[in-house]
């Protein structure tokens, strides 16, 4: 027995030693240095592009042609195919994309991508994209994974120490994303069909929780008119909207779409019918878009209405005084602005209408 318990006892010995040595080969998360390791990342639309990348620094060394070869080059230690640049330090630098996009003109789909590049002596340069995003920096390129190669002009800039990624003349549609180190920068132009994006998502969506509600139905038509896309799938989805919920917004959006459609009466009939079903807030804020859009006289028949359903709220009467102001007519503008302030009215419409008082000389 006691020749047992002594075996066991070396056994456990045994395992404590190794559990022991394996953590001992397992450091604590330490600073990466001297390439730190970041990223960067820009929305375009509901769509995403983003770079991680390691970020060396110039340290006075001479960077072009030097430290960065120029054009293709075989990496001591890796395989045999001249490569790119690895477009930072360390690990790949990675281009993530979360939606299909054109790169430099050319169509790639969404996910994840070794980037990297080439600058030969005259300042002319490539982006290459390699399907191949695990590998350690370039030294395992293999042009059979390029997805994309493509030119691109360099351009010199002020000196940079750090290299950093950072995007630039970002529209509707695209950006650019520009790498910089040192004097130069590398231009690669990032665009996405938005339109036809947010549409495609907006279906998708509309399958799940949020097409029980009204709201996602008229957000997603109401997007399809400000943009100017795909009428005859919005038409479809504002009924939806109206289906569940008739009121203001969801005839309003109708209205609206039925004019970008050039279905003016139906349109105009739509639009009466929004008029009837809304509230006082509603009636408001729909007068002062009119007023935004310098149709003042509309506007005015607008808050009109809106004393006659409501004549005991003291802000109809001050917003159609700020309509007489806005057109000009002195006279009536005092005359709804004084019938706001004799209601006792909340502390913001009250300095509303005696601001204007004051500007037309009343006060």
């Amino acid at each position: 027995m006691k020749q047992i318990f002594s075996t066991r006892k070396f056994v456990v010995f045994l395992l404590v030693m190794v559990s022991f040595d394996i953590m001992a080969q397992q450091p604590v998360t330490l600073p990466r240095t001297p390439s730190p390791a970041a990223s960067v990342s820009q929305t375009i639309g509901i769509s995403t592009v983003s770079v991680k990348y390691s970020r060396p620094s110039v340290k006075g060394r001479e960077v072009w042609g030097n430290l960065v070869p120029y054009g293709w080059n075989v990496q001591p230690g890796g395989t045999a195919n001249p490569a790119p640049w690895r477009a930072g330090a360390n690990e790949n630098t990675v281009l993530s994309l979360s939606h299909p996009a054109k790169i430099e003109g050319q169509d790639i789909p969404a996910g994840d991508y070794g980037l990297f590049f080439v600058i030969n002596k005259d300042n002319t340069g490539e982006v290459i994209l390699s399907k191949d995003n695990k590998s350690w920096g370039n030294f395992f390129y293999d042009p059979k994974e390029d997805l994309l190669r493509a030119k691109i002009s360099v351009r010199t800039i002020p000196e940079t120490e750090l290299l950093t990624y950072d995007f630039s003349n970002i529209t509707k549609n695209s950006a650019e994303l520009d790498l910089n180190w040192e004097k130069k920068q590398f231009p690669v132009k990032v665009e996405f069909d938005v339109d036809n994006i947010v549409m495609s998502n907006a279906e998708k969506e509309l399958k799940g929780a949020i097409g029980f509600t009204w709201q996602g139905y008229a957000s997603a038509a109401n997007y399809a008119i400000q943009n100017k896309t795909n009428y005859d799938q919005a038409l479809k989805w504002i009924d939806k909207a109206i289906a569940l919920n008739t009121n203001f917004n969801t005839l309003t959006v109708k209205s609206n779409l039925l004019t970008a459609m050039g279905k003016t009466a139906e349109s105009e009939k739509i639009k009466k019918d929004a008029i009837e079903a809304s509230t006082e807030a509603e009636l408001n804020t729909y007068g002062y878009q009119l007023m935004n859009q310098g149709k003042q006289d509309e506007a005015i028949q607008m808050f009109i209405l809106n004393t006659q359903r409501h004549p005991k709220s003291a802000n109809t009467w001050d917003s159609l005084g700020e309509a007489y102001a806005t057109k000009g007519d002195k006279k009536n503008a005092i005359i709804n602005f004084k019938k706001s302030l004799s209601m006792n009215p909340p502390a913001n419409v009250k300095a509303n209408s005696e601001k204007f008082l004051h500007q037309l000389g009343a006060m």
